[in-house]
């Protein structure tokens, strides 16, 4: 008997048919003894939707009125669940957020989870019930309802996971597993088996959609094993767990994208001390997350040129940003350029293997794609190129790195 957290997505949720698709599922988890939470986000579309009508009402919403508004996708599905499961003879009941309670700051919109209380779903555990609780929601210190962000269930699943010292979270998704890149570009990228904590959180940090980075991040901190499965085949998923379970690691593990990207170029910045604070400083103060940073010094040694990268939905916002600050830190102009994207190689065996950046700077230029911008870690290669070539990138390095040809994560 094991103590096991499941989380559906929305694709997972989308329709009654699925919906009871999913109860089955969860029956038999249940009915082999185990003790099963479910979490689940809303149903596919719907979120979307309730953005769309709190922003149809009014462009500048209160923000704790639209935390009400979108966190009723989650709760809906918890309750249809919950019925389902009933008419199948399982003895479940649904959860709110504020019943539970999961405690977070007040950041309506982006909360953090502080606390999550267990005592009594852990009681209704012992009695073989299954809780079926709504992902992304919580409540705030002032009592209001609040929500995690978009992806947030899957936090929600993992930070109830590391309270309740569950054996697993199992995320069920609409892929079966964690492949060497994306199926849809490279039809030879292999499913792996195990995968560690540090290489997903590239991979969803660089672009890949399986996972959020936060649920990551959080289950790596606290240990708890991470399972991503297909909620529509009975085929073996990824395990995400710690290094030292995976006996040889891959060098490259995979090849990450992101398609989403803009470039941003300061031209003739003041060369001294606390500029480069004042621009990124009044950036973060916009919520707006910068990745990449380059820095050249121009000819004249007083001055120099600063590269950075944002997600392509800030680019307004930061152009905004930047023409405010202008004036006060006297830059002679900006370029903004939305055509581009970052391509990335992750893998834990780089720490030991040299040549990894030459080979794939050697592939790129082999096919005549110029470098932008590069981004290093220790496990990881990122590189910003015009945003056309990114498929003939991915698939060209994950040919140069020998993923095309095995099975990748074996041990």
């Amino acid at each position: 008997m094991a103590r096991i957290v499941q989380k559906f997505g929305g694709t997972s949720v989308a329709d009654i048919d699925r919906i009871r698709s999913v109860a089955k599922r969860i029956k038999c988890y249940a009915d082999a003894g185990n003790e099963v939470v479910v979490v689940v986000s809303a149903m596919a579309g719907v979120t979307n939707q309730l953005i769309g009508w709190t922003s149809e009402i009014s462009k500048l919403h209160v923000a704790p009125e639209y935390d009400v508004v979108v966190a009723s996708g989650e709760q809906v599905t918890s309750g249809l669940l919950s019925i389902a499961l009933h008419d199948l003879g399982v003895d479940a009941r649904s959860w709110l957020g504020w019943q539970i309670p999961f405690r977070t700051d007040g950041v309506h919109g982006t909360a953090r989870i502080s606390q999550i209380e267990t005592t009594e779903i852990e009681q209704r555990l012992k009695q073989g019930h299954v809780a079926v609780i709504p992902g992304f929601q919580g409540v705030g210190p002032n009592n209001r309802v609040t929500t995690l962000g978009r992806g947030g269930s899957d936090t929600s699943a993992v930070a109830l996971a590391a309270a309740l010292c569950a054996d697993r979270c199992d995320i069920y998704t609409d892929v079966d597993g964690v492949y060497t890149t994306d199926p849809r570009i490279v039809a030879k990228a292999r499913k792996i088996e195990r995968i560690t904590y540090e290489e997903m959180l590239e991979m969803a940090s660089q672009g890949a959609k399986v996972l959020q980075t936060r649920a990551v991040a959080l289950a790596m901190r606290h240990g708890v094993r991470l399972q991503v499965l297909s909620s529509f085949s009975d085929a073996p998923g990824t395990l995400v767990v710690k290094e030292d379970e995976i006996v040889e690691q891959q060098i490259v593990s995979g090849i990450a994208y992101s398609p989403d990207e803009a470039k941003i170029t300061l031209r003739r910045v003041k060369d001294r001390p606390g500029v480069a604070g004042a621009i990124f400083g009044s950036l973060a103060d916009a919520a707006i997350n910068v990745d990449m940073i380059v820095q050249n010094v121009t000819e004249d040694g007083e001055t120099t040129d600063l590269t950075f990268t944002v997600s392509r939905v800030d680019l307004d916002r930061t152009t905004s940003v930047l023409d405010d600050l202008r004036g006060d830190l006297g830059f002679s102009d900006f370029l903004a350029d939305p055509t581009v994207a970052k391509v990335s190689v992750v893998g834990v065996g780089m720490r030991s293997q040299p040549g990894v950046a030459k080979t794939m700077f050697q592939t790129l230029a082999d096919r005549g794609i110029n470098i932008q911008v590069i981004s290093t870690s220790e496990i990881k290669v990122s590189v910003l190129i015009a945003s056309d070539y990114t498929e003939l990138a991915v698939r060209a390095l994950h040919t140069a790195y020998g993923l095309d040809s095995q099975t990748a994560g074996m041990t």
